[in-house]
């Protein structure tokens, strides 16, 4: 059975966000919301947790999954980013994008795009996410709250506990989230690529 956690949006306590990242760092699956959708979240070195996710989400090992950072100075840990790239990401985050971009040794190979060498990395534009990922001092292996089946992503958490209460750690009720996931972009190219369309208007990249 999870623990469940009703943290203030915008003025997370930090009692209860140091709990959850306790549970993080365990080895604990967490749902947290973020400033799309609710997602799927665990430390970024455990290989249990990662399958544990890709069991909920019933997802095979080709399933991409997502960094979460704080900001651009980690997410350049993690990335190879020139000039041309880091204005881009420098103007679009934290907000509602995932961008994938050439992986540098830091990440695990698990995480990388097994021919490219790449990975997507997110910098969330969430007070509760932020207050998570600060906590931990890490990113988070993270990747959106869809159900096997489903077309949209969980946004209540009461419906969420109801869901996969059994099935993960700790749940973070942040109130409800929205339907749209993140856009992404792949950076790769000699110019920005749309791979999804979501919540993040394209246009402005």
């Amino acid at each position: 059975m999870s623990q469940y956690f009703s943290i203030h949006p915008d003025n997370p306590q930090q009692r209860l966000v140091c709990q959850v990242a306790d549970i993080v760092r365990r080895g604990g699956v967490v749902v947290y919301p973020t400033d799309s959708v609710y997602a799927l979240g665990c430390h970024i070195g455990d290989k249990q947790a990662l399958e544990r996710i890709r069991t909920i989400r019933r997802v095979d090992k080709n399933h991409n999954f997502t960094l979460l950072c704080r900001d651009l100075s980690e997410l350049a840990s993690y990335a190879r980013v020139d000039n041309r790239v880091f204005r881009v990401l420098k103007a679009n985050t934290p907000g509602p994008f995932t961008f994938i971009l050439p992986a540098s040794s830091e990440v695990p190979k698990r995480l990388m795009h097994p021919k490219r060498k790449t990975v997507g990395i997110r910098v969330p534009d969430s007070a509760i996410a932020q207050a998570l990922l600060n906590e931990l001092g890490e990113p988070m292996m993270t990747v959106t709250l869809i159900m096997p089946g489903d077309e949209y992503p969980l946004t209540d958490p009461y419906d969420i506990r109801q869901s996969i209460e059994t099935q993960v750690d700790a749940i973070i009720d942040g109130g409800y989230c929205g339907l749209e996931p993140t856009t992404v972009v792949d950076m790769t190219g000699d110019q920005p690529e749309m791979r999804r369309q979501g919540m993040g208007d394209f246009a402005q990249i």
